[in-house]
């Protein structure tokens, strides 16, 4: 019986016996065997290193990204290995509280800026007035509610100074008859939405604290007034201001590159803001270990969540770890990714596609599609809802979730495109009064939303606005007239001797004197306008 040799032992025995002097040129074969341990060959072509995160187990693709995500690639139209949870099937409404209590315009705006809020305002602004400027000073609840009348007024028409707003030429007569124009600053001037005695201890743990609780009670009634639909969109909102305060923002990318930012939570449909929260720097209660994009969706989403929702955000909020804590939360998401993330696998990132193509990784209860647009552009969309990954039979091929992610990315940035045509905004340098504006532009969009579905009728948001205004101002105009009305008729009923007074009813005449009152309105009425019995001006009939 013969003794099998090894590969390495076969070849010493015979370089032993071969003399290299002898050689007739004729070449040595080797073969092999079969059970031959090949571990030993040091030549360069056996042991030529393999792709090191790239292998293949049977006919799957898996690749393995620096984080240690584990992709698989996919076929295009391949139903993928998971199934999705069960998306929300309704609509975006008000809730049940908030379509008993609504039914006109002045209710829904009070649904968000309520009158306990109204009041805690009133408080401090006569507290702050009464501390430095006089003693007796005093603002009733409903000039405050005209006081913001005007304010809503005033971002419908734009004129180039607050002085404009009261002028012959180019004022509102909606705000000349509201109030004077030295009362309006008045109230500006002196305008408080907390109690500046504890400020200093509140500023210590609270940045917000100038108008936290205010803030606070806004937020609560957003959330609480409207359950929104199946998609929601979590962007930034950079309210422009350059007053001083310690969290003011710089973005280079933005139209206007300094304001407050905040982080908004919208309901696609209806663009209703849904939450939001105001970015104030570092924030010392958030766990060291998560990332700031993962916190604010998680804050943002947490009235929402457990309800089948999906979420769509852009490449900065986007990741594969958040998709796994709102999955856990029965909550999916939609958004554009950054390839740079790491765990973004390496053959995605390759940038030298052909235009339109397709390329579908998966992993657990994720699927991740790389798309090229144009050549040497990819855009990468994670999506946690989408089990199979299609594409149109358009020129440009698009995937399912990049249409769908174009569809619903909109939601904040369009809602940021309303509050901006009617804004409030002016120029102040008091930060709190700024956040005070955007409280406004918010609630009110937000009263339209619950306006127009709580009674069923459509409206223009401008003509929203104009009549929204003057029933704010209603409670202010009435009081103003009947003050007015009591001061006339305590007064004669003639002007003093030798003097008369003009005519204030020009019925019929320009610029006549009078000596009698209409008996109706109290006006000085000339013998032109009024009527012959009883002496009456032609308007009171």
């Amino acid at each position: 019986m013969q003794r099998r040799l090894t590969t390495r032992q076969a070849l010493e025995m015979i370089l032993s016996e071969v003399n290299p002097c002898d050689s007739d040129g004729e070449d040595i074969e080797l073969q092999p065997d079969s059970d031959s341990d090949l571990s030993d060959l040091s030549s360069d072509e056996e042991t030529a290193p393999q792709p090191k995160k790239r292998a293949r187990l049977g006919t799957d693709l898996t690749e393995t990204a620096k984080d240690g995500t584990v992709w698989r690639e996919e076929q295009v139209g391949t139903r993928l290995p998971f199934t999705p949870i069960k998306a929300y099937a309704a609509d975006g409404e008000p809730t049940a509280k908030a379509r008993k209590s609504i039914s006109s315009r002045l209710q829904s705006f009070l649904c968000f800026i309520t009158l306990d809020m109204l009041h805690s305002i009133q408080e401090w602004t006569i507290q702050h007035a009464q501390e430095t400027e006089h003693v007796h000073w005093f603002m009733a609840l409903p000039e405050l509610m005209a006081f913001i009348a005007i304010v809503i007024l005033r971002g419908l028409t734009k004129v180039p100074s607050l002085r404009d707003c009261w002028s012959a030429n180019l004022g509102n007569p909606h705000i000349i008859g509201t109030m004077p124009r030295n009362r309006f600053q008045d109230i500006m001037r002196h305008l408080r939405f907390d109690d500046r005695s504890t400020r200093s201890d509140r500023a210590k743990t609270d940045k917000f604290a100038a108008i936290s609780s205010v803030w606070g009670s806004f937020v609560t009634n957003c959330i609480t007034s409207y359950n929104p639909g199946l998609h929601i969109t979590v962007d930034e909102q950079l309210f422009p201001s350059k007053t001083r305060c310690c969290f003011l923002q710089y973005i280079a990318t933005k139209p206007d590159k300094f304001g407050i930012k905040f982080w908004v939570a919208c309901d696609l449909k209806s663009k209703y803001i849904c939450n939001v929260l105001p970015y104030l720097g570092k924030d010392p209660s958030r766990p060291s270990g998560e990332r700031l994009s993962e916190n604010v969706v998680m804050r943002l989403m947490e009235p929402f969540l457990d309800k089948g929702r999906n979420v769509t955000t852009d490449n900065f909020f986007t990741s594969l770890s958040l998709a796994h804590k709102l999955l856990s939360r029965k909550t999916t998401i939609l958004g554009t990714v950054n390839k740079i993330r790491r765990e973004i696998p390496q053959s995605a990132r390759h940038t030298d596609r052909n235009e339109f193509t397709t390329q579908v990784f998966s992993t657990t209860a994720a699927t991740l599609t790389a798309y090229a647009p144009k050549r040497k552009k990819t855009v990468y969309i994670l999506s946690s809802m989408h089990s199979v990954i299609q594409t149109d039979n358009t020129t440009k091929r698009k995937p399912n979730t990049v249409t769908l992610y174009n569809t619903t990315k909109c939601g904040v940035d369009v809602m940021d495109q309303m509050v901006r045509e009617y804004t409030v905004r002016t120029g102040t340098r008091r930060w709190p009064v700024a956040v005070f504006y955007n409280m406004i532009d918010m609630a009110a969009l937000n009263a339209h939303v619950l306006y127009q579905a709580c009674t069923g009728r459509q409206e223009r948001r401008v003509d929203f606005l104009v009549e929204l205004a003057r029933e704010l101002a209603n409670s202010h105009m009435c009081a103003k007239k009947a003050r007015k009305e009591q001061l006339l008729r305590t007064q004669p009923s003639t002007p003093s001797p030798g003097k008369r007074a003009m005519c204030q009813v020009k019925h019929q005449c320009k610029n006549n004197h009078a000596t009698v009152r209409c008996v109706h309105c109290y006006r000085y009425t000339c013998g032109k306008c009024r009527r012959e019995i009883p002496w009456q001006c032609q308007d009171c009939e």
